[in-house]
């Protein structure tokens, strides 16, 4: 399956197809990768554009060790090329990567001074790529929600904007690890006595392992961002209990803010994605949903236009030295 809608002008936000350029063909295989707290995608093509695989693995965030988004990412890649039935060797590989932490400065040096000898490397936050792939290159403005959060917005000339993305446990709004944090105390208060035992209460007890109070507080010592953003689902599927109600509703008028600083006027198409962003979508403002589009595509549809852009610079490099 050709994957047309995924390349692009050099120096802009702009996708083009895969199968306009020739002579500045990248070599070897192309690799998206989509990387987050909870886990990482891959897509895998080949020279011409063509999609051989895809892959998902576990999480790949910065924010969890630049170690552990190493071995993810990894896994994950040489997964794709399992499911292809081609053998995995990073030096035919030009890597495209949109990762949840590269805003940390350190993190990121450290990520790229450990890369394994690929062929090329392009390593942008995944915001950049979800906004990529979310309108095909044209303007637009995402909100990412997975275990973290954040918002994105494209402009005319492919100039990309940032709002939220600080990061857990004092940012992220609306994020799985956000709404999970939120949630768990209302558990903590029915383990108390302060509120009634009910559902909800006994479906985070049944995910968090926990038993009573000082199991619980095991529980919350050892938590991450990952873990608490296994409470999100308990979340929306007791949607209708008072707490939670008014969680989701602060979560919905915390999407509408990060949406109105990245577009005032109200103007722009907004795509919502990542994994909690079907359940999210009935709770967000009215007057906001009226504007949510299906996304074009996905983050990693987006790392991969990165992996076409290093693979072609590569190359240009590679016959300018020759």
């Amino acid at each position: 399956m050709p994957f047309g809608q995924l390349a692009g002008a050099a120096g802009t936000g702009k996708l083009a197809p895969m199968n306009t350029f020739s002579d500045s063909a990248p070599q070897g295989f192309l690799l998206g990768v989509d990387g987050g707290g909870s886990g990482t995608r891959v897509i895998l093509v080949d020279a011409h554009g063509m999609e051989l695989a895809r892959a998902s693995g576990g999480p790949s965030g910065l924010g969890l060790g630049v170690e552990r988004a190493w071995q993810s990412i990894g896994d994950t890649c040489r997964r794709a090329f399992d499911a292809a039935a081609l053998p995995f060797d990073w030096r035919n590989c030009s890597l495209g990567c949109g990762l949840a932490g590269v805003n940390n400065a350190d993190w990121l040096a450290a990520f790229l001074a450990t890369a394994p000898g690929v062929r090329a490397l392009s390593v942008e936050s995944d915001a950049y790529t979800t906004v990529l792939g979310a309108h095909g290159g044209d303007p637009g403005v995402i909100v990412a929600l997975g275990t973290g959060s954040i918002a994105a917005s494209l402009d005319e000339a492919g100039v990309c904007r940032i709002a939220g993305g600080y990061g857990f446990p004092s940012g992220d709004e609306a994020s799985g690890a956000w709404l999970g944090l939120r949630a768990v105390v209302h558990l903590q208060r029915v383990l108390d006595g302060r509120a009634p035992e009910d559902g909800w209460s006994r479906a985070m007890l049944a995910q968090t392992g926990a038993t009573d109070r000082d199991s619980l507080v095991v529980w919350l010592c050892a938590a991450n961002q990952t873990a608490y953003a296994t409470l999100a689902p308990t979340v929306f599927a007791f949607h209708d209990h008072p707490v939670a109600s008014r969680l989701l509703k602060r979560a919905g008028l915390e999407i509408e803010r990060l949406v109105a600083a990245l577009d005032p006027a109200g103007a722009l198409p907004i795509a919502l994605c990542g994994g909690l962003a079907v359940p999210y979508e009935p709770f967000v403002p009215a007057a906001l949903r009226e504007r949510v589009r299906a996304p074009h595509a996905d983050s990693a549809a987006g790392a991969l236009e990165l992996a076409r852009r290093a693979a072609c610079a590569s190359k240009a490099i590679g016959g300018a030295a020759r």
